[in-house]
Formats: structure tokens, C-alpha cells, sequence
């Protein structure tokens, strides 16, 4: 699996990359509270099908309440980080709250802050629509 990142670091060590690999570990280890704390409180996400989700409370409810996802895995297929922007491809394959299996490729699109949190993310799933 190709990867490319940045090899610049922002203060304290932080690298957009690294910080994004974080994030799925913990949206696949059920850690609401850990990825709430990657993001700004002002952040913003869109993701197809919701409104634009903005701030910690908005994103903690998506992630309690809303996500239809029980479970599962991320893979990173390919990941590009250009100072504090960072893309990835990959696939996600779990289970769904109705018990459904879930199988599907995603683009991530990730604009980090200065201080290593993410201000932006915007989703993409690799669905026929037409």
C-alpha cells in the first residue's frame, strides 16, 4: 500500500499524517471521547447524507446517535499530506446498527489547525448514485 506523507512537523512534534492514522484507530476502537478531543471545537464535517456537522457536541452526537456503524475496520490505502492538509483512500468493512455487514471505499479530505486538531473533514464513499 503506497504512502506518502509530509515530512514537515508542526509544534510540539505533531504530524498531520500521524494524527490522522490516529483517528481511525480510534473511531475502530469505539473511543467517542478520544476522537471528539482530534477536533477543534469549532470544526466542521461533511459528510454525504447529514447536514454539516460543527463543534464537539454536534460530532459527539453524530458518533453516539447517528453514525450507522457499529463496527469495524479502516484501511488506509493510500495517504497525502501537504502541510496541514491530508487526503486518504482507503476501504472500511464492519457492521452495521442493524446488523447488516458494510463493505465500501471512502476518500478522506482532513485540514488541520496549527496545533495539530482537526479544523475540517469532508467524506467521500465510493457509491453508484446513477
Amino acid at each position: 500500500m503506497p504512502q506518502i506523507s509530509s515530512t514537515a512537523q508542526r509544534p510540539q512534534g505533531i504530524a498531520p499524517a500521524n494524527t490522522v492514522r490516529r483517528y481511525y484507530q480510534l473511531v475502530d476502537d469505539g473511543d467517542i471521547s478520544g476522537v471528539i478531543q482530534l477536533f477543534e471545537p469549532t470544526a466542521e464535517y461533511l459528510r454525504p447524507g447529514y447536514e454539516k456537522l460543527t463543534g464537539h457536541v454536534e460530532l459527539e452526537r453524530f458518533y453516539r446517535d447517528e453514525r450507522i456503524i457499529e463496527s469495524g475496520r479502516h484501511t488506509i490505502g493510500s495517504l497525502i499530506a501537504a502541510d496541514l492538509d491530508v487526503a486518504v483512500r482507503g476501504e472500511f468493512h464492519g457492521i452495521l446498527r442493524d446488523g447488516r455487514e458494510a463493505s465500501l471505499e471512502f476518500a478522506d479530505f482532513f485540514t488541520l489547525t496549527e496545533s495539530g486538531t482537526f479544523a475540517k473533514r469532508q467524506t467521500f464513499f465510493y457509491a453508484p448514485l446513477v
